[in-house]
Parts: C-alpha cells; structure tokens; sequence
C-alpha cells in the first residue's frame, strides 16, 4: 500500500466524480442511499443499544456505499446485497469491520457525552434529533459551547474512520493500522480535502438558493418546504458517492481500477 500526495484541486475533482458517478446509476444509487438511512433508523430504533449499535454497523454500511460508487466506475451495476460488503467479506474482515464499528460507536457517545455535560442534552436531542431546536435554543452560550465541544471532539474521529472500512476491505489491513493510515493521509492531503469539503458545503447552500429563487419566480411558498427535505438527501447520496474517489486517489490501489474521466 503506498499512500498518495494530492494536490488541492483534487479536491474539486473528487466533488465533480462523484456527480458524474450518481448520475450514471442515480436510481441504484439513491436507492442504496435511501436503504442505508432506512438501515440506521431501524438500528437507532432497538430499545436501550439502539444508538451504539446503529453508530457500530455505520462504518460498514458506509463502505458499502463506497463499493457501489466503485462497481459504478466499472461499468456495473450495484446490487442491493453490495452495501452489506463489509459484513461478508469474510470473518477477519467482519472482525475488523466489527472492531471499526465498537471503536467508532465509543468515540462517537463519549462525543455527545461530552457536549451533553456542557448543557444538560439541548445540543444532544437536536443532533439526534429528538427535539426541534427553537431559536432562543440556538442562541444560547451553552448550547453553542455544547455544539463546538461535539465539533472539536466528532472532527478527529471522522478522520479516523473516513478511509478505515475501504482500508480494511481493499487493503487487508487491521482495524487500528487501518485508523492509523486513514488519519495521516487525510492530514497529508489537508488541502485537498478542505477544497473538497467546502465546495460540498456550497453544493449543499447552491441547492437551497435555487429552491428559494424558484419558489419565489412561480410564487409558490411552499415550493421550498416540499422540495428541500429531497433534495438535501440527493445532495448527500452525491456526497456519499464521491467518498470512494477520495479513498481511491489517497492510496495506490491493489488492483487497476476504471476510473470516470476528470
């Protein structure tokens, strides 16, 4: 395995593969996207392990998605068995898997446990979304305090797990090896992934403007309401998809790969 130094507009690259790969199977695409949250919902649902066990399985079910991008790339298309690939590649990988997911599930409780001291939970239900946050909520010097304390503790864990799963999947490496790699190439391509995050905030902003701009050129009101809650989950199926690019591009695969044209 040798990881790999990318310039800063790789960043744009990876944002615009992964438009160009959820265009050619949007159906199959947003479908695995649909059944993935289908999938974590029904998990967070499960009395008293709900949210440990949803935030253990979240990793392999991620890579999962990053597997139907790459059958995609190839000119195939993905099957709905392919986002439960990290669980049956075998049992070292499904240990490994598992171990990503008990690691990944205590970082990321001890995350809102920590915000959660800060104000007594307000942060904590809206992220998990059990209540609406009100505006006087959000306004309040606890609740943001609580909102940057889960910040400052979820970022470094993101980038722990962001490569991990298709580390231990393509690249058989172990589970904390594969923390390690994933850390360091995320650092390494610093730029490249700030470009990258920014221009999918900008995506995300650009989307919510049009909807606004229209509601408002065929007066209709509600046009937004109707049309945002849709849209902002086709914006993150695209964001999913464009995840196995980052992974592909930071690290020399063991195999060739089609790749879709920059």
């Amino acid at each position: 395995m040798k990881l790999n130094l990318v310039p800063a507009r790789t960043g744009a690259i990876w944002v615009k593969l992964g438009m160009q790969a959820f265009f050619k199977q949007p159906l199959a695409l947003a479908g695995l996207f649909f059944m993935f949250m289908a999938l974590m919902s029904v998990a967070t649902m499960v009395p008293l392990v709900g949210l440990p066990l949803a935030m253990t399985l979240l990793p392999a079910i991620t890579l999962g998605l990053m597997a139907a991008t790459r059958e995609t790339t190839q000119g195939r298309f993905p099957m709905p068995l392919i986002l439960l690939s990290g669980f049956r590649a075998g049992p070292v990988k499904l240990r490994a898997m598992l171990t990503l997911g008990g690691i990944y599930a205590a970082g990321f409780l001890c995350a809102i446990g920590a915000s959660y001291l800060v104000d007594g939970g307000g942060f904590a239900h809206m992220y998990l979304g059990g209540q609406p946050p009100s505006a006087e909520l959000m306004s309040t010097g606890n609740f943001q305090m609580a909102m940057w304390t889960f910040i400052g503790l979820h970022l470094p864990l993101s980038l722990l797990f962001w490569h991990s799963p298709a580390l231990v999947y393509w690249q058989d490496l172990p589970a904390l090896k594969a923390m390690f790699f994933s850390i360091v190439a995320c650092g390494r391509n610093f730029l490249a992934f700030t470009v990258f995050a920014f221009l999918w905030m900008g995506v995300m902003l650009g989307a919510v403007l049009l909807l606004t701009i229209a509601s408002s050129a065929f007066n209709s009101p509600n046009l937004t309401g109707v049309m945002l809650f849709p849209t902002l989950l086709m914006v993150a199926a695209m964001f999913f998809t464009s995840l196995y690019f980052t992974y592909r591009d930071c690290f020399q695969a063991p195999e060739p790969t089609q790749q879709l044209s920059a």
